[in-house]
């Protein structure tokens, strides 16, 4: 079982990039797998202030590459609608070239109409954002594979894509396609990607055998391998909650068919609650 962090809230105690580098550190020496951090502009964990800190993704992952050595980054995920798809393709690719081959390519449509009118960001209606997302995993596989030709795709025109530098990791970046829409999302994660996010509901597992028995039929049409998926699920570490408890929880899910867990916390991550999370990764084995 994979262990991941994912860093919601940045409203540190001390100086920012301090108290960041610090988790981050903690993260990489205690063998979790992973650094994800939101892609928003604005505050977006429910229940918090929408003036709460919030850091750019992109910039935060760099900051976090050279932090850290071992631990592998990424978004928990990148909205189509903030970037055009080359500038995202290619701020996922420089990640994974400055980080020694760590990035992963976290992608999902977008949804937060709150802080497209904020912040003056597109979110056109959900069809169109479903086909730039189409359209960004078939140019992100067409870049990575050092394809200059012209691309045509139902949102995107460009006429000469240059991939350069490539990525470190071959064949490239591993994609992770979030959401759990069955009809749409859940097909791009059979046609595209290596990984899945789906949340953790308290229903008895209901839910993900259900979600995962749909990808099993998307991958089967599509000729994907079901099993070389990787299966990511977010769940959050209670602040009382013991390495015990949450490596008992962490086991049901793993009897689900889970293999990564994406943990969030309530309020900043903490080395102390990163090194808890550490502790049950070390019971799981």
């Amino acid at each position: 079982m994979r262990l991941s962090i994912n860093m919601t809230n940045a409203a540190f105690p001390g100086p920012l990039a301090r108290d960041l580098a610090d988790v981050a550190r903690a993260a990489d020496q205690g063998g979790l797998d992973t650094l994800w951090v939101g892609d928003h502009l604005i505050q977006a964990e429910p229940g918090l202030d929408l003036e709460e800190p919030a850091v750019e993704a992109y910039t935060t992952l760099g900051f976090l590459a050279a932090t850290t050595s071992r631990l592998r980054l990424g978004t928990m995920v990148s909205a189509v609608t903030f970037r055009p798809p080359a500038l995202l393709v290619k701020a996922v690719t420089t990640l994974d070239v400055l980080s020694g081959g760590r990035a992963w390519f976290g992608v999902g449509a977008g949804y937060h109409e709150a802080e497209a009118a904020m912040m003056g960001l597109p979110l056109p209606p959900a069809a169109e954002r479903f086909a730039l997302l189409d359209d960004t995993l078939r140019l992100a596989l067409r870049m990575w594979a050092g394809d200059q030709s012209t691309f045509d795709g139902a949102r995107t025109h460009l006429d000469r894509p240059i991939g350069s530098p490539g990525p470190l990791t071959r064949p490239h970046p591993p994609i992770l396609v979030g959401g759990m829409g069955e009809k749409k999302t859940l097909r791009l994660v059979a046609r595209y990607a290596q990984a899945c996010n789906l949340p953790d509901i308290p229903d008895g597992g209901g839910t993900i055998r259900h979600k995962l028995e749909v990808l099993a039929e998307h991958c089967a049409a599509e000729g994907t391998d079901f099993a070389a998926i990787e299966k990511t699920v977010s769940t959050r570490l209670g602040a009382d909650e013991t390495p015990e408890q949450f490596s008992e929880r962490a086991t049901a899910l793993a009897g689900l068919g889970i293999g990564h867990l994406v943990v969030i916390f309530r309020g900043p991550w903490t080395p102390a609650a990163v090194d808890r999370l550490a502790a049950a990764g070390r019971l799981l084995g």
